[in-house]
């Protein structure tokens, strides 16, 4: 039986283990500060937005529970779908987005992000714009925003603490991470949170959604919102189960730590946690890459211009401008493109439909933009569910 926060030690690896973890951990908050210089801040808005969405994607995706990006995409301007499983699944989707920028805007503190507080509220604000419909499990129990589960669970071979000793779990995880840390420091400890969040397993349902908004929030110090670590584990979802699971093993003797539980299997897992960071934020910089950047918007407008004589090799200019420098008038833009008044004309137009453009009114700057349908020009893998055929029914 699981009652007693000593069961759930260690909660950080040893000091020799860490040094080691140490050295990758810089190397991921080093090279993400780079990618804030990688575009205009505009840009950069306009991908934290993109980026919003696939937190939210592959995150339901890692449960079981996905939909397919233009379906949430509909769903953000309240289109749904008549199949009622897959408008379920359309509002878990924006429950999820809008959650993740109300907790953006609540929870600002280092020490605060990794307190047990910030699940309970990641839990409490995800659920609590859902129906006691979309609530419901599986299994017909309802999920309560916030509320602790109040009964044993177990989740494939893991028996999680008892209900009752849940508070006392969470008290001991405030003790051993809800302390402002060295950046490093504190990405190792939001990885050891991730994982001993989950096998507290605190709520009924939801404690995964949960534990990755936190996650989330903690690293929002490195990503800047620029990169996704929900994408790494939703691609590598088979090692992100096992390395969990090899953090949950038991200590091996008397050379495997002074906890109840493995320190290797911990550091096994912290170690993937980190690999996954890394994997994004130098996935990130190559699609932000400006040269290549050049090239892609080339390839694009050569793939609309076969289909829309409006659109011309002229734009490429103009629009490779808009994503370093940010937006521009119209009259600037047509003068960068060197086309006379009304073919400028119609080319603005026609990128604004494709939305490769967007613009506020008839007179507001234009501005650079990711449209789903031509991202896998834009940004080729970064998200490639959003250009597969939507078989979803309307």
């Amino acid at each position: 039986m699981k009652d007693s926060p000593h069961q759930l030690t260690p909660w950080l690896p040893g000091e020799a283990a860490t040094e080691l973890l140490r050295a990758k951990a810089e190397l991921v908050s080093r090279e993400s500060s780079e990618l804030a210089a990688a575009a205009h801040p505009d840009v950069l808005d306009v991908l934290r937005e993109l980026t919003r969405a696939m937190n939210s994607y592959y995150s339901n995706k890692i449960e079981g529970q996905g939909t397919h990006p233009l379906s949430i995409q509909r769903a953000l301007e309240q289109d749904f779908s008549s199949s009622p499983d897959i408008a379920r699944r359309q509002r878990l989707a924006v429950a999820h987005i809008k959650a993740e920028r109300e907790l953006e805007r609540r929870i600002q503190s280092a020490a605060e992000v990794l307190s047990s507080q910030v699940a309970i509220e990641a839990h409490r604000t995800l659920y609590e714009s859902l129906t006691e419909d979309d609530r419901r499990t599986p299994d017909g129990l309802v999920v309560r925003p916030g509320q602790f589960r109040e009964h044993e669970i177990q989740v494939g071979g893991h028996a999680a603490p008892t209900w009752q000793s849940v508070p006392a779990f969470l008290l001991a995880l405030d003790r051993a991470y809800g302390q402002s840390r060295p950046i490093a420091d504190h990405l190792i400890a939001t990885a050891c949170l991730h994982h001993r969040l989950l096998w507290v397993h605190p709520f009924v349902d939801g404690n995964g959604r949960a534990a990755r908004l936190q996650t989330h929030l903690a690293l929002l110090p490195s990503t800047r919102g620029l990169w996704s670590v929900n994408r790494g584990f939703a691609r590598r979802a088979e090692a992100y189960y096992q390395a969990l699971a090899s953090a949950d093993a038991p200590r091996q003797g008397d050379l495997d730590g002074r906890g109840n539980l493995s320190q290797k299997g911990l550091v096994t897992w912290i170690g993937f946690f980190l690999d996954v960071c890394l994997d994004q934020v130098r996935f990130q910089r190559v699609m932000l890459n400006l040269d290549e950047m050049r090239m892609r918007i080339q390839a694009l407008v050569t793939f609309l211009s076969a289909r829309n004589r409006s659109i011309r090799q002229a734009a490429v200019l103009p629009l490779h401008h808009l994503f370093t420098a940010g937006p521009v008038s119209r009259g600037d833009f047509a003068l960068m493109t060197g086309l006379g008044e009304r073919n400028a004309r119609y080319l603005i137009s026609a990128l604004v439909k494709e939305g490769v453009v967007t613009s506020r009114g008839s007179r507001a700057p234009l501005a650079f933009n990711l449209p789903l349908r031509h991202l896998h020009f834009l940004m080729p893998n970064l998200y490639p569910e959003a250009n597969t055929d939507n078989l979803e029914e309307r």
